[in-house]
């Protein structure tokens, strides 16, 4: 079921190791378990590699296309050869009734920030923290934190949070 607004954008910000991806990833799965069409978006801090060597599109990019879209009948993709802005990357997004963020950590939306240890604490200083899950040695004064807290392996807690959020999207 399409989402007929904005779909909710979460980011889910942590330093490096602390277990993006892998909330991400548990996440979108406990969402699509539940019914929920959801996007996915990631920083990288490093130069990465999207298309396989050899493939067609590769080729393109290779002979220096600054950009290549490829669509088949079950899916699309899109390969620049410039970073995007988040705003461009969630416009490709407005289907979906939710867009998971790995990253991208000055942007304004809904956080999830996780904390590995006290050196993360920084992170809570970010704009819009709404709830932060933190590994067993990342004890951070109460005060300090939103009112949403939780362990980092409570994907269910988290998911069930999260769920308060998509109220108006009922699945």
């Amino acid at each position: 079921m399409n989402n007929p607004n904005s779909p909710l954008i979460l980011q889910i910000v942590g330093y490096k190791n602390s277990g993006k991806t892998t909330m991400l990833a548990a996440l979108t799965k406990r969402l699509k378990q539940a019914g929920y069409t959801v996007g996915t978006a990631k920083h990288d801090a490093h130069d990465f590699t999207m298309d396989t060597p050899g493939t067609d599109t590769w080729k393109h990019q290779e002979a220096g296309a600054d950009i290549t879209a490829i669509s088949s009948a079950s899916r699309s993709a899109i390969i620049s050869k410039r970073p995007e802005p988040l705003s461009d990357l969630l416009a490709h997004m407005r289907h979906v009734d939710i867009v998971l963020v790995e990253g991208f950590k000055q942007e304004r939306y809904p956080k999830l920030i996780l904390l590995r240890s006290p050196e993360d604490f920084p992170l809570l200083e970010l704009t819009n923290a709404i709830m932060t899950a933190a590994w067993p040695n990342a004890d951070a004064e109460p005060h300090l934190l939103p009112a949403a807290r939780f362990e980092i392996n409570d994907i269910e807690g988290i998911y069930s949070h999260l769920l308060k959020l998509l109220q108006p999207i009922q699945k």
